[in-house]
């Protein structure tokens, strides 16, 4: 009988099993206003503290709960700057309390308007003491109300470009124009908004991420239930507290343009946008020629042009009903960076002696990091939390920081599956996570506080979580990092090149070689990744941007043994420095051994005045004469054959020298990017670089510009 009743309870747990997994899609959504009852409330988003007593639009939680008979999850988006780890948990008990939904399957996300009440301490700012508690009750409330609205339900997904509303706002300083850090220290080689002053900077930091994600629920019959978008913009700013900023703008936006009445609920989820910002600094030097006034955005004209590019990509959605849905968690501790003893005693006398004034809150930016010393000294560490959801073959992941563009291109580009939305500010407000290199450049989002306090190798770490969630609620592998390789880069293959690098790395420090001959570089500290490159349509597939790597200090090393007296170096180069910024705008190629400049080295280099300048290692030099513009595309070719150096820009002879060659066995050091001295190294984006071991004729040098 045993066999029996097991054999019974196996087939009416498969037959529930079967009639669950069919039941459909249900989805509940509902927005609750959270407003602070009490005032007046601190406000997140600034140095220091300040407050706010009324609301001039209101602040929302938006809640989706979504079932498909065996899996219950909630989404909510709260009008938030920052939430903590700790209130979040709080928020999900209570919910799994009253409304059943484990808490391991609740995300609750910040949109990160900087006009909303403090429910997080950070920077200058505290806690806000009365409204934490009064937004954990209603967190858990929009979850129950939500549920409470289940009902049959359907569910697509597409992806709209919205390149223009959005912007690098982290720009990399000159050399010679390194700003100095809250602790006295001149570390910043890179910080926000120095892209308004042209003469400042030599480019971008990192690559933008223009996709408008979009995740609609409609009812059986087509109507709409709610829109979960997700754009990677910090927030528009200019905007009085307490708001909800653009985001709270756009989500009205859909309700009014759909017609769908209270039943919708718009919610626009925040992307990746550490390093992000509407105002596109490339377009203009702000120094020279600022916008009026009149002619800027507004926050009401951003997120309503905004929404009108969600709403072109809505009504190409096709919905599907019978979606089933999957979701995981995983915890991390992660060390705080923090104060050595010196800094420590520097920290606790500046706060020592705030706390005596009559107002004890820091003021000034190094009390402020003064006071966060202190605090992560006293943390030393912290856990995070990271989630991956599935509904149907669309998936969301998260991460509890004001995370970098960067890091959502490379998990969109490795999911297993291409329907990968990314939420920041999940589940905590753990602050800025830059990925390794970034912290080697400093500025304001490597500052240790608990705006940016993890350890140098926390993006890495919470990309790599991020994507075992991700293959864990799929049921797939990652996908490779593989870009297409078009037209352009098939003609330098067909050269039979000795070395290749796309440099389209989504980080260092392998440089790999794509000859298939295994001489793979080596990037230094100084060089950032994934910007956009030359031609993409002649480098890469229609639809996907070719990418380059900027050097800004660092060199990619690398050795070549099979490179005789005969050999050509080729390249697309875009030169970051203004001109006349110093001698030697920067160094492009060398062969010599490294941390010298020998009798036998060849060096190739742009002068200050923007021509291509030949050095060979006993000092004789000379110059072009094409000039190569700021901040465009040239492709260059350094060829030598026995004692003659030809060097040739976009195709066309630029200099010729008669330099004997006679380099020695094993005289295989090369470096791009650089000068093997690492002196004047080159400032500006590389791409595309081949090194062959012959010269190549002009009519070759010529196919490879085309």
């Amino acid at each position: 009988m045993k066999p029996l009743r097991l054999l019974l309870s196996l087939g009416l747990a498969a037959a529930f099993i079967s009639n669950t997994a069919s039941a459909g899609l249900r989805v509940g959504a509902v927005i609750l206003d959270v407003s602070p009852i009490e005032f007046p409330v601190f406000v997140n988003g600034g140095m220091t503290s300040r407050k706010a007593s009324e609301v001039n639009d209101p602040i929302n939680a938006r809640a989706i709960v979504l079932a498909d008979g065996k899996t219950e999850i909630a989404i909510v988006v709260v009008d938030s700057c920052m939430m903590p780890r700790p209130v979040l948990d709080q928020a999900k008990m209570l919910a799994f309390k009253r409304h059943g939904i484990a808490t391991n399957h609740i995300l609750v996300s910040a949109t990160h308007t900087h006009t909303a009440p403090a429910s997080m301490g950070c920077l200058g700012t505290p806690q806000d003491p009365r409204y934490t508690p009064y937004l954990i009750q209603k967190i858990a409330e929009a979850i129950g109300l939500a549920k409470k609205k289940l009902q049959p339900a359907k569910a697509g997904w597409n992806t709209r470009n919205a390149a223009e509303f959005t912007a690098l706002r982290r720009w990399i300083n000159r050399p010679d124009k390194i700003l100095e850090d809250p602790f006295g220290n001149p570390t910043g080689r890179a910080n926000m908004h120095t892209g308004r002053v042209w003469e400042n900077v030599t480019g971008e930091s990192g690559p933008e991420d223009p996709d408008l994600n979009l995740i609609s629920f409609q009812t059986l019959d087509g109507k709409p239930l709610a829109l979960l978008a997700n754009f990677s913009m910090h927030y528009f700013s200019g905007v009085r507290a307490l708001s909800a900023d653009y985001f709270g703008r756009f989500c009205n936006n859909l309700q009014t343009k759909l017609g769908a009445g209270d039943q919708f609920v718009g919610i626009m989820s925040h992307g990746c946008s550490g390093d992000i910002w509407r105002r596109d600094y490339s377009a203009r030097d702000w120094s020279k020629n600022p916008v009026p006034r009149e002619e800027d955005f507004t926050v009401d004209s951003y997120a309503d042009q905004l929404s009108d590019r969600a709403l072109e990509g809505y009504r190409r959605i096709k919905h599907l009903h019978d979606l089933d849905l999957a979701m995981a968690e995983t915890r991390m501790t992660l060390n705080y960076r923090t104060p050595d003893a010196q800094r420590l005693q520097w920290a606790q006398q500046i706060v020592d002696e705030v706390k005596q004034r009559e107002d004890p809150m820091p003021k000034k930016r190094h009390e402020v990091y003064a006071f966060e010393q202190v605090i992560l000294h006293e943390r030393q560490q912290t856990e995070i939390c990271l989630q991956g959801l599935r509904i149907g073959d669309m998936v969301i992941t998260t991460t509890p920081n004001e995370t970098y563009a960067l890091t959502a291109l490379k998990l969109k580009a490795m999911s297993p599956l291409k329907k990968t939305m990314v939420i920041e500010l999940a589940n905590g407000g753990d602050g800025y996570i830059p990925p390794p290199e970034q912290h080697f450049l400093g500025g304001y989002n490597t500052w240790a506080a608990r705006s940016a306090g993890l350890e140098v190798q926390a993006e890495p770490k919470i990309t790599e979580a991020c994507l075992q969630l991700l293959e864990k609620v799929s049921g797939k592998h990652r996908r490779p990092h593989s870009p297409y390789t078009g037209p352009a880069a098939r003609n330098i293959l067909a050269a039979n090149p000795a070395a290749y690098w796309r440099m389209d790395e989504f980080a260092g420090p392998r440089a790999v070689d794509s000859s298939g001959n295994d001489r793979d570089g080596q990037y230094d500290n100084g060089v950032v990744f994934h910007l956009e490159g030359t031609d993409s349509k002649a480098f890469n597939g229609a639809a996907e941007l070719n990418r380059a790597a900027h050097f800004c200090g660092g060199r990619l090393r690398t050795r070549i043994s099979s490179l005789k007296n005969d050999y050509t170096v080729a390249g697309w180069i875009w030169n970051g420095m203004p001109d006349g910024a110093r001698d030697v705008a920067g160094w492009i190629f060398s062969r010599e051994r490294d941390h010298a400049v020998g009798p036998n080295g060849d060096h190739l280099g742009l002068q200050g005045d923007g021509k291509l300048v030949v050095r060979r290692g006993d000092g004789r030099t000379k110059s072009g004469s094409i000039s190569i513009k700021r901040w465009t595309w040239t492709h260059v070719a350094f060829v030598r054959s026995g004692d003659k150096i030809t060097v040739y820009a976009d195709g066309k002879k630029d200099i010729e020298l008669n330099a004997t060659a006679g380099f020695p066995d094993k005289f295989d050091r090369v470096f791009i990017g650089g000068r093997s001295d690492n002196i004047n190294n080159w400032e500006g984006r590389l791409d595309e670089v081949a090194i062959f071991n012959r010269p190549l004729s002009p009519a070759e040098i010529s196919k490879l510009t085309n």
